[in-house]
């Protein structure tokens, strides 16, 4: 059975940094994408950074030049560096691993992590 695991998540004062880390776990063949999202209370939840297999990345637009997501392909591992966090960053933060192939059934799915909270206040 696939699960991701998500860590990493605390209070932070703003102007602080910390790093989320994501572990996907199981009989997994491959993975596609994997991204981060977060939710904020009362918010729909809201894309943060993808990165693709080989690599590629992208962000919102919030998170430009903070936020760095990295990815470990054979501990199937997905990372995000936050810096410069300020309240807004305030969220419950969710990965994502997509098109994951697992041996087990062979089948191309998305998973979704159970959510770490990121805190940011003074």
């Amino acid at each position: 059975q696939v699960q991701l695991v998500e860590s990493g998540g605390g209070l932070v004062q703003p102007g602080g940094s910390l790093r989320l880390s994501c572990v996907a776990s199981g009989r997994i063949h491959s993975i596609g994408t994997m991204a981060w999202y977060r939710q904020a209370p009362g918010k729909q939840r809201e894309l943060v950074a993808t990165i693709a297999r080989k690599g590629s990345t992208d962000y919102a637009d919030s998170v430009k030049g903070r936020f760095a997501i990295s990815r470990d392909n054979d501990k199937n591992a997905v990372y995000l560096e936050m810096n410069s966090l300020t309240p807004d960053d305030t969220a419950v933060y969710f990965c994502k691993a997509e098109r994951l192939i697992d041996y087990t059934s062979g089948w191309e799915n998305d998973y979704w992590g159970q959510g770490t909270q990121v805190t940011v206040s003074s």
